[in-house]
């Protein structure tokens, strides 16, 4: 019979642990390993259990590690990457999962709302938070020899321009100034983009044909400096938002991002401002649904990204959405409406 791990929990003793899945290159190792294991004493659990996330592993190998060990409660800190591989791993078990903000994004701590600079708030959530239930998006990508990759991702995919963008992001420069540094990829990217054709349809739905420049699927849609993607999107509301972007030549990319910047993220949020779009003619350079997922196919390979990380090319993308399967704490009486 194979003996459990030294560092398991010990069942007879009825000990309850923490595990903790980092990056290293994203965190002050000491301080936060520190930071857990003097939570977990004041709560009365026993030693956490640490694991680093690797290039060959972003996290999710070492997160079913911890869950089969018999790990109690999860806490990850890193990218969004990191977020991502920890989430696909932990969804469906039943564990919580804590989000302690680090890295360059954390779009999902963002669109959740969770403290961004208060470590030890969310630590603590561990131990006494509350816990919701959130949507995990299933996606599985078809590749050009006919082989089959299935990923989750926690705040939003994508099929084209935007998957180029993160390819030709600079990876050094992303480290020195964040997010902004996309802004320098969505640069390099625009010069090159060429609409595509696309047949795509949403369970239940027609079948339809377009060309395109992109298409996103999403569980949330905030983004950084307080651009709304997708300001309608629930991350609990047991569905995926999908955007398509068809911009018409230099004129098409200036509704796309009145779109976004202007009535996402500004009119949208008052009572004049709605009123103002609700007269306004409307184009087709962004388009807007939402189902249980959508099915993607192009003639042609092309750049998929999950959660900001580039996942190659694929000929085809089904998505689908797997309502409330990560359970995550949030700080106690943390404001969940309109998640």
């Amino acid at each position: 019979m194979t003996p459990p791990p030294a560092d398991a929990p010990s069942a007879a003793a009825n000990v309850r642990r923490a595990a903790l899945v980092y990056n290293p290159t994203k965190v002050d190792t000491d301080a936060l390993r520190g930071a857990v294991t003097k939570a977990s004493a004041a709560a009365g659990w026993g030693e956490p259990l640490f694991r680093e996330t690797t290039i060959e592993d972003l996290g999710d190998s070492a997160t079913k590690e911890l869950l089969a060990a018999g790990a109690d409660a999860v806490l990850v800190a890193g990218g969004d990457g990191t977020v991502r591989a920890v989430s696909e791993a932990m969804a469906g078990s039943g564990v919580k999962l804590t989000i302690v903000p680090s890295g360059t994004g954390n779009l999902l701590a963002r669109n959740l709302r969770l403290p961004l600079t208060d470590r030890e708030a969310m630590i603590r959530a561990t131990f006494d938070g509350d816990t919701l239930a959130m949507d995990v998006g299933l996606a599985e990508l078809r590749r050009a020899d006919g082989t089959l990759d299935k990923h989750a991702f926690v705040v939003m995919g994508g099929m084209g321009l935007d998957a180029a963008m993160i390819a030709n992001t600079n990876p050094q420069l992303k480290k020195s100034v964040g997010w902004v540094a996309y802004v320098d990829g969505a640069a390099r990217s625009l010069v090159n983009a060429k609409p595509f054709r696309i047949m795509y349809q949403l369970p239940g739905r027609r079948l339809h044909s377009a060309r395109v420049q992109s298409v996103l699927f999403a569980n949330c849609g905030s983004l950084p400096a307080g651009l709304e993607l997708v300001p309608d999107a629930s991350i609990t509301d047991g569905a995926l938002d999908v955007v398509i972007f068809q911009p018409k030549g230099a004129f098409g990319w200036l509704f796309v991002w009145r779109r976004v910047a202007w009535d996402n993220s500004v009119l949208r949020k008052s009572k004049t401002g709605r009123r103002m779009l609700a007269l306004r003619t409307k184009d087709n350079s962004v388009l807007y649904s939402r189902g249980d997922g959508i099915d993607v196919a192009s003639t042609d390979p092309k750049p998929v990204q999950l959660d900001g990380d580039e996942f190659g090319e694929a000929v085809a993308v089904r998505t689908r959405i797997d309502p409330g399967a990560l359970l995550v704490a949030v700080p106690r009486g943390h404001d969940v409406t309109g998640l």
